[in-house]
C-alpha cells in the first residue's frame, strides 16, 4: 500500500461563518445547555477545471431538541484541491475528498470553529471527541 498522497492542497478558506442567539433569554439558557448541542458534518464537493476540486465542510453545531431557545452555529470551510493525474477511479477520488482533505483540514477547521462559539460568549466549549473520517468513510461504503 503506498501511502504518498495523491492530492495537493492549493488553498483553504472560511466560505460562510455564522453564529446565532437571538436574545438574552436565549443565550442564558443556552450557557447551561449548550453541552447537549450535537456536532453535524456534511461534505460537499464540485469539480473545478485542471483536476482542481472543491471541497466543502459544513459543521453545524446545534440543538437537537425542539426547544424554543436555540443557538445556532454553523462553518462552512472550503480546500481547494488539485488531484494527481494518476487518480482515475472515483472511489479513490471519493477517499480523498471524505476522508484524506478531511483529516488534513480538521485541526484548522476544529480551531476556527471552536473560536466562533467561544468568541459568541460560550467560552470553554470542547468537541468530545475527535472526528474519525476513516471510520466514517467505511461506514459509508461498507
Amino acid at each position: 500500500m503506498k501511502m504518498t498522497k495523491n492530492y495537493k492542497i492549493l488553498g483553504k478558506f472560511i466560505k460562510d461563518m455564522s453564529s446565532e442567539t437571538p436574545d438574552v433569554e436565549t443565550y442564558i439558557f443556552v450557557k447551561d445547555y449548550i453541552s447537549k448541542y450535537q456536532l453535524n458534518i456534511d461534505i460537499k464537493s464540485k469539480a473545478l477545471k485542471n483536476k482542481m476540486v472543491e471541497v466543502n465542510t459544513i459543521f453545524k453545531f446545534e440543538d437537537k431538541k425542539k426547544n424554543e431557545k436555540k443557538s445556532y452555529f454553523e462553518i462552512n470551510f472550503a480546500t481547494i484541491i488539485k488531484v494527481d493525474d494518476e487518480v482515475k477511479e472515483k472511489k479513490e477520488l471519493e477517499k480523498i475528498i471524505l476522508c484524506d482533505v478531511q483529516v488534513e483540514i480538521y485541526p484548522d477547521l476544529e480551531k476556527s470553529f471552536l473560536n466562533l462559539i467561544n468568541n459568541s460568549g460560550y467560552p470553554g466549549i470542547k468537541f468530545e471527541k475527535k472526528i474519525n473520517f476513516e471510520e466514517l468513510y467505511k461506514q459509508r461504503f461498507n
